[in-house]
């Protein structure tokens, strides 16, 4: 406790930082206005300190926590890329935060206006011929793409129980899965690390409704036998649910409405760099083919034929609402600016910038850790520490040494295909030199595993807060502090 008061107990008596005005009536007038059963019978027990010290205090917590501004966050498969600051101004527009969101439709003609072209522009992006900006994440997304495909079978008749993913997909494939009612049924990628149309042609049957695929995959490579594969499932009457984590590889480079899929969310507070991490509020746009658009959730964003826009009520088939009024507007906003700062050349130049800062980072660091898929990789690619894991050094140690050097650690044993797994995405925001020096530090890492493991396993050393018992924190979770 007494090392508790050292850090955070900074009140003293008297100290004022910001003296409340009087109001010029009488204290038993303003008591009076509160019911008795809420009114204090003691003082409340506030910190007192100065306007200055406050200040310091959270200005010191921001900087304990790592975020994308302080350094880089080469956090695999999420895309932690740097935000440009023009977006939050876009959208903290007094006309977008001061607006009700009940607004009637006449007096919010500019907001629905940027969302209906938002959604023209991920159809241009995705090929895709319906949107709908509703759903809040991707793992949100992925529920909707689901429920559309469940619709869609019921539509015709039958609902099939079966829904295919591949051993790379992410955690969130399986449990969208299981709460959209189907059932999993895994398919094993193949050495080159993809999956092969005989493996899928081998588990389709009847009860098959639907694929999830991620392309690129979560080991960073094309799937470049989805044609064929797209081809087999419709002609067993199933349809194609591409996860659009990795969609940052692919931006004017592939439309996934074009090679095969039927359905596909985005990462918007990935792929178009809105805010992503702490619980959100995210964006999971949904896009689908024209035989599907009728299933998305209402409303959706129209336009009239006199050019003005409104909420479209009118869709018996969909599967109903699934978020709050049209979607997460702010994060809209940031996509919508996003999009019109760069252009179509300027998101092709993302995805290809993406595509080289990965190729160049993994050529750096292949020769030092082992490399269980090679060829070129897309935005991102996974590496084996099962040579440091000999000298006694595991990834989650090489992970937490990193963060001595100011680097966020990346995605640790995921996917679970690759022992050991080290998953490295480091965007197209990253400069060549932050690359290198990156390379330099995992390098060194590996080095010190072959030296000084143990320096290794009681990493970090520099960081406000050592290495925690992450099995007790997520069994005996407490976030509350009592000074």
């Amino acid at each position: 406790m007494k090392e508790k008061l050292l850090i955070f107990e900074k009140s003293s008596a008297g100290l004022s930082g910001c003296p409340l005005p009087e109001t010029g009536r009488p204290e038993k007038e303003l008591t009076d206005l509160i019911p008795e059963k809420y009114r204090r019978t003691e003082e409340a027990r506030l910190p007192e300190m100065t306007e200055g010290e406050v200040m310091r205090h959270f200005t010191g917590l921001s900087v304990k926590n790592h975020h994308i501004d302080k350094g880089f966050y080469p956090l695999g498969s999420c895309t932690m890329k740097y935000n440009p600051k023009l977006n939050d101004r876009a959208a903290s527009y007094d006309q977008f935060t001061d607006r009700h969101p009940l607004a009637p439709c006449r007096t919010a003609m500019g907001t629905l206006r940027i969302m209906y072209e938002l959604s023209e522009y991920l159809k241009e992006i995705s090929g895709f011929d319906a949107i709908s900006l509703q759903p809040s994440a991707g793992a949100q997304g992925e529920f909707v793409g689901l429920l559309i495909i469940r619709a869609y079978h019921k539509a015709k008749g039958r609902i099939p129980k079966k829904i295919l993913i591949p051993d790379s997909a992410h955690g969130t494939n399986p449990a969208s899965v299981s709460m959209a009612g189907f059932e999993t049924v895994q398919i094993k990628s193949s050495a080159e690390g993809i999956i092969t149309p005989e493996t899928v042609a081998a588990a389709v049957d009847d009860e098959t409704a639907g694929l999830m695929l991620t392309n690129p995959n979560t080991v960073g490579l094309f799937e470049s036998n989805i044609e064929e594969i797209a081809r087999i499932m419709h002609e067993a009457g199933a349809l194609i649910y591409m996860d659009g984590a990795n969609l940052n590889a692919q931006m004017g480079i592939v439309r996934p409405g074009k090679i095969g899929f039927d359905i596909l969310h985005f990462n918007m507070h990935k792929t178009l760099s809105t805010p992503h991490g702490g619980g959100g509020p995210g964006g999971g746009a949904v896009g689908v083919t024209e035989e599907l658009g009728r299933f998305l959730p209402v409303p959706i964003v129209a336009q009239k034929d006199d050019g003005s826009y409104y909420l479209d009520y009118d869709r018996p088939d969909s599967i109903g609402r699934v978020h709050a009024f049209c979607g997460n507007l702010a994060n809209c906003i940031r996509a919508y600016a996003y999009i019109r700062n760069l252009g179509a050349p300027g998101l092709r130049r993302v995805s290809e910038n993406a595509i080289i800062n990965a190729n160049y980072l993994k050529e750096l660091v292949k020769g030092e850790y082992a490399l269980p898929y090679g060829g070129i990789c897309q935005h991102e690619f996974v590496l084996s520490c099962n040579r440091q894991k000999k000298n006694g050094a595991k990834a989650l140690d090489i992970a937490k040494r990193l963060l001595d050097f100011g680097f966020h650690a990346p995605t640790v044993y995921f996917p679970l295909i690759v022992p050991e797994a080290f998953m490295i995405e480091p965007t197209e925001t990253e400069s060549r030199e932050t690359l290198e020096r990156f390379a330099e530090t995992l390098i060194a890492i590996s080095k010190e595993a072959e030296t000084d493991s143990e320096k290794l396993k009681s990493a970090p050393h520099n960081t406000p807060v050592r290495r925690l018992d992450e099995v007790k924190a997520a069994r005996e979770l407490d976030i509350c502090y009592n000074g």
